[in-house]
């Protein structure tokens, strides 16, 4: 078992499955959420509660954070009773959330006056990949502290990777999250084109991911939403989606980045919102295409395994 006393506050879709895992490598875990009950499984593991967050600072080495978004982990960090207001001196803080550089680096500013060491370290992977230990976490801080640290974070990801200083995390994740986007918007332009040509769905879909590009497997991250029609429940809601893309845009603005690509995916991300398909499934904005197209696509879940089997 391991000595060190670990925080974590946020047990939703993301932190609830990380927040296991901690407590599967051994830490001592103490857990603190906006919902009492989402900490039950935590506590039948082991995890003990924490009836606020100044309660759960007081008593770790370590806290691991993972929120909506920039705002609830700027008021958590320094609000009143917040984050800075109860963790000692020499204590680490790894936020999870996928946030604003910005926003990071001037709470890092905060926290350094406390003698708390803060790292972005947003993750990439899903709720499912969350529970299962399969995450890329992208890392922003000092290097000797995260190398003294970096065991918490390696019981929660398989890729865990120190980016550069702080908020370099979080640039990496949103370079990320909005290529994935444009891409994938890119993906169901020309696949509406090749369909209403008249080529059938499974069989354009096998040929794109025989193509140079395609081996790479870019075109299989539509498999289970797209190509199937399957948007409810998320894997990623298109709200938060929505959050990383305008954090990503924002960014580009900071530095004066024209992203003229990824402001027309944002145009089709505000009109699904409209629509009311927030909490539908990231990937949801695409069905816009099928419409302008005039094209229907959806193919069984066994049609796409199908094509999977071919290779």
């Amino acid at each position: 078992m391991c000595n060190m006393k670990v925080g974590f506050i946020g047990l939703g879709a993301m932190g609830a499955g990380m927040a296991l895992n901690l407590r599967a490598a051994g830490y001592e875990l103490i857990v603190h959420d906006l919902h009492r009950e989402s900490a039950a499984e935590h506590e039948a593991a082991g995890a003990t509660w924490a009836d606020s967050v100044i309660d759960l600072a007081r008593q770790v080495d370590v806290v691991l954070t993972s929120l909506p978004g920039p705002q609830e982990m700027q008021e958590l960090g320094l609000g009143e009773n917040g984050l800075c207001s109860g963790l000692g001196a020499g204590t680490v803080w790894f936020d999870l959330t996928t946030n604003s550089p910005t926003v990071v680096r001037e709470v890092h500013e905060t926290c350094r006056k406390h003698s708390i060491e803060l790292f972005d370290a947003p993750v990439s992977g899903g709720p499912k990949g969350a529970r299962s230990g399969k995450l890329a976490i992208y890392v922003g801080g000092d290097q000797a502290a995260f190398e003294r640290h970096r065991a918490v974070l390696d019981a929660i990801g398989d890729q865990v990777i120190l980016v550069g200083e702080i908020g370099a995390g979080n640039t990496a994740k949103l370079v990320h999250n909005c290529a994935s986007m444009m891409i994938r918007s890119a993906i169901a332009e020309v696949f509406t084109m090749g369909v209403k040509a008249g080529v059938e769905p499974a069989a354009l879909w096998h040929a794109m991911r025989q193509g140079a590009i395609g081996r790479a497997r870019t075109f299989d991250r539509i498999s289970d939403r797209y190509l199937q029609g399957a948007f409810e429940p998320p894997s990623f809601a298109l709200a938060l989606a929505n959050k990383d893309l305008r954090l990503a845009l924002e960014l580009a603005d900071e530095f004066d980045v024209p992203m003229r690509a990824a402001r027309l995916v944002q145009e089709d991300f505000a009109e699904a919102l409209e629509r009311g398909w927030g909490g539908r499934d990231s990937q949801t904005p695409l069905l816009l295409q099928n419409e302008r197209a005039g094209v229907e696509i959806k193919l069984s879940a066994s049609e796409v395994q199908e094509v999977l089997d071919r290779g």
